[in-house]
């Protein structure tokens, strides 16, 4: 006698391309962070380790690792947004990219960073709102290297 099991392998599907939104957020992050620390080696060093305790003492490497990192996770948003909204243009989603980095300078940069910062005592705790244009910049490059990355590889990866 031979009994036979199926099993159920359902899927969610996830709207968007996840592993090009990754990699772009991770490119993205890396040409932010290469500015960053022409620009401002502190914002590397204390502030974004101080974001979970791991500065001081200045810990540059730390922090791009935790930057990088933050830049994969809103590169994988980014691939929900870009699929929300239909986006299939090239050039829309480069543009969207650039968008999307300038609403993470104004909320996550400019205000929520602020205030985290301030919660956990970092002695890099900027004012509140910080709308540095420096950082508008910083966070443009990315948006734009998301959003370039991006559209080279939602085909392909």
């Amino acid at each position: 006698m031979s009994t036979t099991t199926a099993a159920d392998h359902s899927t969610e599907s996830v709207p968007g391309n996840w592993r090009a939104g990754a990699l772009g957020g991770i490119v993205g992050g890396l040409a932010m962070g290469a500015l960053v620390l022409a620009m401002n080696a502190a914002t590397l060093a204390v502030a974004i380790p101080s974001l979970y305790g791991l500065a001081p003492p200045p810990a540059p490497g730390v922090g791009l690792v935790v930057h990088v990192s933050h830049g994969a996770v809103l590169g994988v948003v980014f691939a929900g947004i870009v699929a929300a909204l239909g986006v299939d243009s090239d050039a829309r989603i480069v543009g969207l990219g650039l968008g999307w980095g300038v609403v993470t300078w104004a909320v996550l940069a400019a205000l929520v960073m602020p205030v985290w910062l301030g919660a956990v005592g970092s002695p890099a705790n900027p004012p509140l709102p910080n709308f540095a244009p420096p950082s508008l910049l910083w966070h443009a490059v990315y948006g734009l290297g998301l959003g370039g990355v991006y559209a080279a590889t939602v085909g392909r990866l």
